[in-house]
């Protein structure tokens, strides 16, 4: 059995971008816990985009993935460059301590999205190998569709996959859990479409000899 910990900016980040891996760590044993920054809702221009009910659609997709949400951090929305960088970090370091993870899986570093950088750097700044004792967990790094593949096609910007995990045999589990954030999923051709989220399960199958599969980055492994 190993601990996972999954650091996502907002509810449905988890879900979208690494749930398929999520729900296949849980079936297999691992135990899964998920850290979130913010409430996701603050910032929504309009209000019938709104969803008070966010916060449930987390607790509902957790439970019905078996896995555990270890804290909702409540932090601003899309203002997370309004926090000060170190209570971002304790709060990660915090979980750390708490969960001891064998995986770390947190956004990819050059996302678009404000929030999902400053929560990746805050999660690498908290796992620098000097400040985390005696275990030095895997860091992944995941994309998340509608702001990993919204970046510039540069150098600096591109997510570049190095793992790809099979998701075939828990695709219908991941799309049935999604449906608890209906309201954060888009008409096709919208990133965040179910149709979208099959078409790009395929293609990061493809170029890895899978049916489906979703793709990461592993930005540490230490071997001890």
């Amino acid at each position: 059995m190993k601990k996972i910990l999954c650091i996502a900016a907002h509810p449905d980040d988890e879900a979208l971008g690494p749930g398929g891996t999520l729900i296949r760590h849980s079936d297999e044993g691992d135990e899964v816990y998920i850290l979130i920054f913010s409430e996701g809702e603050e910032a929504k221009k309009y209000l019938e985009d709104m969803n008070p009910n966010r916060i449930k659609a987390a607790e509902n997709w957790a439970s019905e993935t078996n896995t555990k949400i270890y804290k909702i951090a409540f932090y601003p929305d899309q203002q997370l460059d309004t926090v000060p960088q170190q209570q971002l970090v304790t709060e990660v370091e915090n979980a750390l301590e708490s969960v001891k993870p064998d995986i770390v899986y947190i956004h990819n570093p050059s996302d678009i999205n404000k929030d999902h950088e400053l929560a990746a750097k805050a999660s690498l700044a908290a796992l620098r190998p000097m400040t985390f004792l005696n275990s030095m967990p895997e860091i992944r790094a995941f994309e998340t569709p509608s702001s990993t593949d919204q970046t510039p096609n540069i150098s600096g910007f591109i997510f570049q996959p190095n793992l790809y995990i099979s998701v075939s045999n828990v695709w219908k589990k991941k799309i049935k859990a999604l449906k608890n954030y209906n309201k954060e999923l888009g008409n096709f051709p919208h990133p965040r479409s179910i149709k979208s989220l099959e078409a790009l399960a395929i293609k990061r199958g493809a170029e890895s000899g899978l049916k489906m599969a979703e793709a990461f980055f592993i930005i540490k492994k230490i071997i001890n």
